[in-house]
């Protein structure tokens, strides 16, 4: 599959239309707006700080160089609504809203972080360090242990013989040796679909497989979990009238035995009815285990578009789900009494959760979250909190403009009812997957999140004070797509890469020297 760099119109963002029918993306003929707020910076900042933020004669570099008053968003926007009269830098407030002004701070910092819009780093060659890596607690190497993935993996776990369980969107799952080699696809799991299609510059599919994690107790159960897009046609309202598919996340678990999927037991399922048409691109996908045996996954932005639904409580978009092991509801699921509620439901108003973790030091859920252009989140995720999208975010929409789904939907809300980010990230590396680092390898990183990032292609290391954050350290820079971060039973941390020449998997360990 090859990738191309086109102008990002996020398929989410297709408020154009004024109602919630399925829209079929491969007849759409969208014409690509140039940005918004580009045009802003170029109108009112250009003649000061050149066309590509380098300077010119009336203004100093806004790139390449620390900002003398703060490089951070918020900075920016005030130094552009204050203004400094006495170097010859007008108050902006009063020639630019609020709105105009936080966009332009964003784009600010956008170019000085170097996460162009346009580029989701999919065709970038892999450039695999050599040698030992020094880092503020840890020195390791990183090892390649297979090169040659579809351009689309999704999910590792690694086993407890040191092979790897991978799942690739449209090919399904295998076993990946120590040696690199891998098995043959596993025969019998759920289907994943291969004729996904291009639609501005990024791969749309129904019927990708996703996420897929071992039961904390599987050496004596053998029990593996799939998440997937169980797709369908004809089988819904939808599917009918546009005589389409239409797909929605879905929830199994089963046994490998002798190559073969066995033993599958579905966990959860949505109604038929909320299948919708819309990609899995950000339908979220992942798994998690408590230590109470109660299993946690994500629906992301399934909905007919991205601000449908997320807010519903009877439809299951832009939610986290709890059920026990097993599948069965737990009694003290918050909306167990609500009747028009899906009672898996633990928490919602989520975007796009790229990670979701259990965090055995604080008996915490975490998840890591992708937002629209800035706004990606870490959040602690608690039962029956409202995380705010598609009504508030600390990002803007891709153009530029400001999020304002709340007015569209009709909806009255109070933000501080709503649950804020243990951590914002604007602007947005396009967080991915994460893990709480658990292990003998890197003593000094243990309870540190090790997470990584799609289109600024880091992989960081975040330590936290409980919820307090302390700091970021860059493990990897420049690298590829980092679609999912595991821990091994020997302590080596594993990263998932995708890319246009096929993915990777790599294993960090510790230097020995």
């Amino acid at each position: 599959m090859k990738f191309h760099n086109i102008f990002i119109i996020s398929v989410f963002l297709l408020v154009v239309f004024s109602d919630t029918k399925a829209v079929n993306l491969r007849d759409l003929n969208i014409p690509i707006q140039e940005d918004f707020v580009a045009k802003i910076y170029q109108k009112e900042c250009a003649v000061c700080h050149g066309k590509t933020l380098g300077g010119a004669a009336q203004g100093s570099p806004l790139v390449g160089m620390d900002l003398k008053y703060g490089s951070k968003v918020d900075e920016i926007t005030k130094s552009i609504t204050q203004g400094f009269p006495d170097k010859g830098m007008p108050a902006w407030s009063s020639i630019l809203n609020e709105d105009k002004i936080f966009a332009l701070a964003m784009y600010i910092s956008e170019q000085r972080q170097g996460t162009n819009l346009d580029d989701f780093r999919y065709d970038a060659p892999i450039v695999v360090p050599e040698g030992i890596i020094t880092t503020q607690k840890h020195d390791f190497i990183v090892e390649t242990i297979i090169s040659d993935l579809d351009a689309l993996p999704f999910g590792i776990a690694p086993m407890p013989d040191g092979t790897i369980l991978l799942t690739e969107k449209e090919l399904g799952l295998t076993i990946v040796n120590p040696d690199g080699s891998r098995s043959d696809y596993i025969n019998g799991t759920p289907k994943a679909y291969d004729d996904s299609f291009q639609f501005v510059g990024q791969p749309m599919g129904l019927g990708w497989m996703m996420d897929v994690a071992l039961h904390p107790d599987y050496e004596h159960n053998s029990w593996i979990y799939l998440h997937f897009g169980d797709r369908c046609s004809d089988c819904n309202a939808m599917s009918r009238k546009e005589e389409q598919p239409v797909s929605m996340n879905k929830l199994v678990r089963g046994r490998i035995k002798d190559g073969v999927w066995v033993d599958e037991q579905v966990i959860w399922e949505a109604d038929k009815e909320t299948y919708t048409t819309m990609p899995e691109i950000a339908a979220g996908g992942r798994i998690a285990f408590d230590d109470k045996g109660f299993v946690y996954f994500s629906v992301g932005m399934k909905g007919p578009m991205e601000h449908i639904g997320v807010q519903d409580l009877s439809l299951p978009y832009g939610k986290i789900m709890r059920v026990h092991d097993d599948g069965r509801i737990p009694m003290d699921n918050p909306f167990l009494n609500n009747p028009d509620a899906i009672k898996a439901i633990w928490s919602y108003g989520h975007r796009n959760p790229q990670g979701l973790e259990f965090n055995v030091e604080s008996n915490e859920l975490w998840s890591s979250e992708m937002g629209p252009r800035g706004g990606d989140e870490i959040n602690l995720i608690q039962s029956g909190m409202n995380y705010g999208w598609p009504l508030i975010s600390n990002g803007v929409n891709y153009n530029g403009r400001p999020i304002n789904f709340a007015k569209l939907l009709g909806i009255e809300f109070d933000a501080q009812d709503m649950v804020q980010p243990l951590l914002d990230l604007t602007p947005a590396p396009a967080i991915s997957s994460f893990v709480f680092y658990q292990g003998k390898q890197f003593p000094e990183w243990v309870g540190n999140i090790i997470i990584g990032s799609l289109r600024a292609s880091d992989l960081m290391r975040m330590e936290f004070n409980q919820r307090t954050f302390i700091s970021t350290e860059f493990l990897l820079q420049d690298i590829a797509r980092f679609r999912d971060i595991e821990v091994g039973y020997d302590g080596s941390v594993y990263v998932l890469l995708e890319n246009d020449s096929g993915g990777q998997i790599l294993k960090i360990s510790r230097s020995k020297n």
